[in-house]
């Protein structure tokens, strides 16, 4: 063999297939699917977990946000883990659950979108890359069901309706749209009643980066798992808004100037102070 033909791709890449960049990685390489491996006894594995993500709507476009704290059992495993992510120009995904299947997921998910927007020559629609992001969560139900969760929170501009969208999933991959807002995670109770009172249909931009730090903060104070502001070590939430320029994050400055705002806002007297 010549030293040209040791340059050249394997020939299953060469040869036409399905759009799915996921369904050609199990024919070709079935133990690279996170969803294919499995665990063996029963014994539950305590491995780093991500927690609170929350999304919500606003006036021309999408916000999801999640906090920077990651826990394996009582203790705080990583405190600045990155739980949201960009999945397209125009989506992005916020992980809870087993910490490192999430990120994997994440991983095959984005290389999964761009693999068929290069064969179809077209994206996909915003309730196609829901469904895809479903079905990938249920390929890892066998893992799921041994405590190895994936619990995404999806959300994107659907530039075919010009507006903001969620998605929600249980651990089975049945997908749901959310309208106005939702939380998933350990704090997600405590992140959502937040959300309740808060929200509001006319929130521009900023005020909804407002709302969901408050949310956010809300989630700390009563869910261990979920990680607060931490003014020490300036590690900030992660904000990514997805409108009809696309996704971006949200400066780490714009965001101490948010927590900052809510952390003064919180020390007013609060209800059950002694005065």
């Amino acid at each position: 063999m010549s030293k040209a033909d040791d340059t050249r791709l394997p020939s299953p890449y060469s040869r036409p297939g399905s759009s799915s960049f996921t369904d050609f990685l199990g024919d070709h390489a079935p133990t690279l699917v996170p969803g294919s491996r499995s665990v063996q006894g029963g014994a539950p594995i305590d491995v780093p977990h991500g927690t609170t993500i929350v999304a919500l709507a606003y006036d021309g476009g999408v916000l999801i946000a999640g906090d920077r704290r990651a826990t394996m059992g009582n203790l705080i495993a990583n405190h600045e883990m990155q739980k949201v992510f960009a999945t397209d120009d125009y989506s992005a995904v916020g992980i809870a659950g087993s910490s490192s299947l999430a990120i994997e997921m994440v991983r095959l998910f984005q290389v999964e979108l761009e693999h068929y927007e290069k064969i179809e020559g077209t994206r996909l629609s915003l309730v196609g890359k829901a469904n895809r992001l479903a079905t990938m969560i249920r390929g890892n139900l066998g893992m799921a069901m041994q405590g190895l969760s994936v619990v995404p929170l999806f959300a994107g501009f659907d530039i075919d309706t010009g507006r903001g969208r969620i998605f929600s999933y249980d651990v089975t991959g049945g997908p749901y749209e959310e309208h106005d807002y939702h939380s998933v995670g350990s704090g997600s109770l405590f992140a959502r009643g937040s959300l309740k009172k808060l929200w509001r249909r006319d929130l521009d931009q900023d005020a909804a980066v407002r709302v969901t730090v408050e949310a956010l903060y809300d989630a700390a104070d009563d869910d261990s798992a979920t990680g607060g502001p931490d003014l020490g070590r300036r590690i900030w939430p992660t904000v990514a808004v997805i409108d009809a320029d696309g996704v971006r994050f949200v400066a780490s400055d714009t965001l101490e100037e948010v927590v900052a705002r809510v952390v003064a806002g919180r020390q007013e007297p609060r209800g059950g102070e002694l005065r």
